[in-house]
């Protein structure tokens, strides 16, 4: 079984340096991801915005703004992601990995404040009224949204799978659901078409009630992350690599945290008290190397030692 973490051994240092190789790669990979992504959306949202200027579409304005909410979201992470390249010291003794959960905190405050804007334009038409104009453009622009959002989805999800960045597998997924948000924009239009104007607010309220959903569940991935949650297969992993050593006699316990896009693991483990010193490292090191075999993204496995 393969998870997302990845461990470098205690006493050698090459394994300190290749750990650093990894996670500056890694990082780099994710801001080139941000990058190529930014300029997707703002490229989508800029002709989307047009189409809304010349139709009056505010259904199309809150699909808008929501996916000129999520090119910006790419900017704190990217902070975040050039945080983590930097090296541990003795005040940051565990690095800078955590930036990416206060990026996380931001995102969702800015998805938040998209989903209040929406609404707030939804009503006020649904009061004033709504005109529509260039009905086919408004479909246009909506199918554009879609394609948009898909392909940055697609990349942000591959790069963040492959580094192993929740928050970057999590933006992905939230422009994904901003692809099929830009679809329900065609909804409207359609209305707008058949002779029913009001379908386009209404619309625009369910798209708020959409980014509502995504507020919630990006919420809860932050919170987990902040509070150190970790999926049980990743303990699961950790625990199964360290008990299939020959030389362990037990685990008894395992604990583990994301730090940014890489794990921190610890783990307690039973050996013959009788085992020399240097048999014993021997022993840790193939631990940590059956780990990282399991759980590649673990960059720090911690073992600790109960002789019997």
């Amino acid at each position: 079984m393969h998870l997302n973490p990845f461990a470098h051994s205690h006493g050698h240092s090459h394994g300190v340096r290749n750990s650093v190789d990894d996670a500056l790669e890694s990082s780099e990979a994710g801001i080139g991801a941000l990058k190529i992504s930014l300029a997707a959306l703002m490229v989508t949202a800029l002709l989307q915005a047009v189409i809304v200027w010349v139709s009056g579409s505010v259904a199309l304005l809150a699909d808008t703004i929501h996916n000129f909410g999520d090119a910006l979201t790419a900017l704190p992470l990217w902070v975040a992601f050039a945080l983590t390249r930097r090296v541990a010291n003795r005040s940051y003794t565990y690095g800078y990995g955590r930036a990416e959960d206060l990026a996380g905190v931001f995102i969702v405050a800015t998805i938040f404040f998209s989903a209040c804007v929406a609404g707030y334009e939804s009503v006020a038409k649904l009061i004033q009224g709504s005109e529509i104009s260039n009905v086919g453009w408004v479909a246009a622009a909506a199918v554009v949204g879609f394609l948009g959002n898909e392909v940055v989805a697609r990349y942000r999800i591959g790069v963040g799978k492959r580094i192993g960045s929740a928050a970057l597998v999590a933006d992905g997924e939230h422009a994904r659901t901003d692809g099929f948000t830009s679809l329900a924009v065609l909804v409207g239009a359609l209305g707008v078409w058949l002779g029913y104007p009001i379908l386009d607010p209404l619309v625009g309220l369910l798209i708020t009630v959409a980014i509502l959903y995504i507020v919630k569940d990006s919420a809860l991935a932050i919170w987990r992350r902040m509070m150190d949650a970790v999926d049980p297969e990743v303990v699961d992993a950790i625990e199964g690599a360290a008990a299939g050593v020959a030389q362990i006699e037990g685990v008894e316990s395992v604990r583990a945290r994301w730090v940014g896009h890489r794990v921190h693991g610890e783990v307690a483990v039973r050996m013959d008290g009788a085992m020399s010193v240097a048999a014993a490292a021997r022993v840790e090191q193939e631990v940590r190397e059956s780990a990282r075999r399991a759980v590649p993204m673990l960059e720090r496995l911690v073992i600790e030692v109960a002789a019997r």
